[in-house]
């Protein structure tokens, strides 16, 4: 019996609802098997399947493939894999050492699977939610690929993203866990943005923090600060930080993978007052999306009810009039989760997804506005679990700006 390194896990009975939901999957449409590439990419999200099926993961470079089958053993294969991965987790007994070499190891266990002339589905051979071109890589794909001419390769990215999509009450209670150890980085951002402050060592404060409550890395983290930014950039610049400007960022902390997002404006000792009356207007359109975040309810709906909230919330004169709003939304889980309204990706098939109980968003709605010709844009996000009833949010930070003290 291994003994088991003092990380957080989830439970057998977690893994047994997962396995037996991805099984009745792949027995609608005929799948013998599902394989997972490795794949570490965009801070490890297109690592989630395989964590989520096997529970071997974490670390940023760690890759991890996974061999599914309709029956039998699940198998894990990673670098490094029995000093690594059977003393941190207790879901997976099948782990295999690929010395770097993961397509051969797969295909090793595919040939005990006796499935050359079955059918493998390959989750990462098409589209996700990010990932239009998909996630394998060439020289795993070819390694499969010419191993089994004579098998029926179908992509199952879409099995995992059905059910990924609806989260567990242990997956929510992870989720919860990040926006708890996040709301301690927007504590620490806070403390730390004060006027001379170098704006990477704010996002440092705020990074440190999150580790030290307990977040894995990698994380995604995308972050500006200046006179009134309206787009982050990948990561902070050597800037000093002056009295009026606005911190915008995207922070995120992962509990055994599982990362909430919150989206918290920060103003260094003094709020712009145009963006004072935006956030009451962005407060209205939260609120009102959030109360339709229920099952059966479309995102061309949610979309539609943000737009409505903005007209109502929007003052028929002054500076705030004509306020307009972008909704944006997207999964929160394991990784790369759906469902998904971002940037280009507004497309009818997007929006015809159909809330689901216990599906998990990020909802950061803006509030527009021209001013002397320029955007601006104020945004605030939390993470939100939809219920009959309507959407919970997961966090407990006021709705509001925050601002930092001067000295």
């Amino acid at each position: 019996m291994v003994e088991l390194h003092p990380y957080p896990r989830f439970s057998i009975k977690e893994r047994d609802r997962r396995w037996a939901a991805v099984r009745r999957k792949m027995r609608e449409v005929g799948i013998d098997v599902i394989v997972v590439p490795n794949n570490t990419g965009h801070s490890t999200d297109f690592q989630a399947n395989a964590r989520y099926l096997t529970h071997v993961g974490g670390g940023g470079d760690s890759d991890v493939a996974a061999v599914f089958p309709l029956e039998g053993d699940v198998t894990a294969i990673a670098t490094s894999a029995a000093p690594r991965w059977p003393c941190v987790q207790d879901w997976t007994d099948d782990v295999r050492e690929a010395n770097r070499a993961y397509g051969r190891a797969t295909v090793e266990r595919l040939k005990e699977l006796k499935v050359d002339r079955g059918r493998i589905g390959i989750a990462g051979l098409g589209a996700d939610t990010r990932t239009p071109e998909g996630t394998i890589l060439y020289g795993f794909w070819k390694a499969v690929n010419d191993a089994f001419p004579h098998a029926d390769f179908v992509d199952a990215t879409d099995i995992l993203r059905q059910v990924r999509i609806v989260k567990s009450e242990e997956e929510i209670e992870a989720l919860i866990k990040s926006v708890e150890i996040i709301e301690k980085g927007v504590a620490a951002k806070i403390k730390a943005a004060r006027p001379g402050a170098i704006d990477w060592e704010v996002w440092a404060a705020a990074i440190c923090a999150m580790m030290h409550h307990g977040s894995e890395l990698s994380v995604h983290y995308n972050w500006v600060s200046g006179k009134d930014p309206i787009r982050t950039l990948t990561r902070p610049t050597f800037r000093p930080l002056e009295v009026g400007d606005l911190i915008i960022d995207e922070l995120e902390a992962s509990w055994m993978g599982y990362r909430s997002q919150v989206v918290q404006p920060v103003y260094v000792g003094v709020a712009d007052p145009l963006h004072e009356e935006l956030i009451k207007i962005q407060r209205e359109i939260f609120n009102a999306v959030v109360e339709q975040f229920k099952p059966g309810v479309s995102l061309r709906e949610l979309m539609e009810t943000a737009v409505k909230a903005c007209k109502c919330a929007s003052p028929p004169t002054g500076p705030t009039a004509g306020t307009t709003t972008t909704l944006t939304l997207h999964g929160r889980g394991a990784g790369d989760d759906g469902p998904i309204m971002v940037g280009n990706m507004r497309k009818s098939k997007d929006l015809d997804v159909l809330v689901q109980e216990n599906m998990v968003c990020i909802f950061k709605p803006s509030a527009e506005i021209q001013r002397n010709g320029k955007k601006t844009i104020c945004r605030w996000g939390d993470t939100v679990v939809a219920k009959a009833n309507g959407g919970r949010r997961l966090g407990n930070l006021p709705h509001d700006l925050a601002v930092s003290a001067v000295e």
